[in-house]
């Protein structure tokens, strides 16, 4: 079997953060360590997702508590619950790595959200709160000529906001978690896009074209918009990943 395995040299490279993300975490090193676990896993997944933490870094209390000020408890915790949400691999007892973001990971994601995002969001249909998704999009519409990588992440975390705020409503709290965490690894192929394209994978029109739907409550054309929005989505990206020679590295497994 073919594996393409994104390199983590390459995107360590190609990706890295910022100079204003840079000196943002030496800023919170020279104050408290961060004790606040929600905040702390924003900022880990805010580097996963923009390879701060690339595919493949070893991570530890020391090492996270040193680059971004978390609290040695606070990141044991995180680790703990990153593994359990396959966003770290755990090696082995002294050796835990960020997850790899593999060509296989990538299609697994895609077809996870095309079976789960057209099911949940029709269900959810005109429940949704249609004043804060259209203020939402704006956002998105405000932040897709972005310049950088801070407005880049922005727009990719507004973009996620939007379809958590499209599920919610469906009422399935272990749904909303699956989604999220779909959404999370979503984001770190949609940074690869960014990052390749200078653009992001799909159009603001698309969202308002399905709130449009939404709002008149029919299922069959939700799941039927959401579904083509995934699938879309999925083969622009694809085409971007092919497209792009530095991305390829094999690994033959048998």
């Amino acid at each position: 079997m073919l594996r393409i395995r994104l390199s983590g040299e390459v995107n360590a490279v190609l990706f890295a953060a910022s100079q204003s993300e840079r000196e943002g975490g030496n800023k919170s090193m020279s104050g408290a360590k961060i004790a606040d676990m929600s905040e702390a896993y924003g900022i880990l997944m805010d580097a996963i997702v923009t390879q701060r933490l690339p595919p493949g870094q070893k991570v530890s209390e020391n090492i996270l508590s040193d680059m971004f000020g978390i609290s040695r408890t606070i990141a044991r915790n995180l680790i703990e619950r990153l593994i359990a949400q396959q966003f770290l691999v755990s090696l082995s007892p002294r050796v835990t790595q960020v997850a790899p973001l593999t060509l296989l990971e990538i299609r697994q994601n895609f077809t996870l959200r095309k079976i789960l995002l057209p099911e949940v969001i029709s269900l959810a249909g005109v429940k949704v709160d249609f004043e804060r998704v259209g203020e939402l999009n704006k956002k998105v519409q405000s932040l897709l000529s972005f310049e950088g990588d801070e407005a880049a992440l922005e727009l990719l975390k507004t973009n996620m906001e939007i379809n958590l705020a499209l599920c919610s409503p469906a009422g399935y709290p272990l749904m909303n978690e699956w989604v999220t965490q779909l959404e999370y690894t979503a984001m770190r192929v949609y940074w690869l896009y960014i990052k390749t394209k200078n653009a992001f994978p799909y159009s603001n029109e698309q969202h308002s074209n399905l709130l449009e739907i939404m709002r008149s409550d029919e299922p069959r054309k939700i799941h039927a918009l959401v579904y083509d929005l995934v699938a879309q989505t999925e083969e622009r990206v694809l085409n971007a990943i092919f497209s792009a020679e530095q991305f390829y590295t094999q690994d033959l497994l048998v």
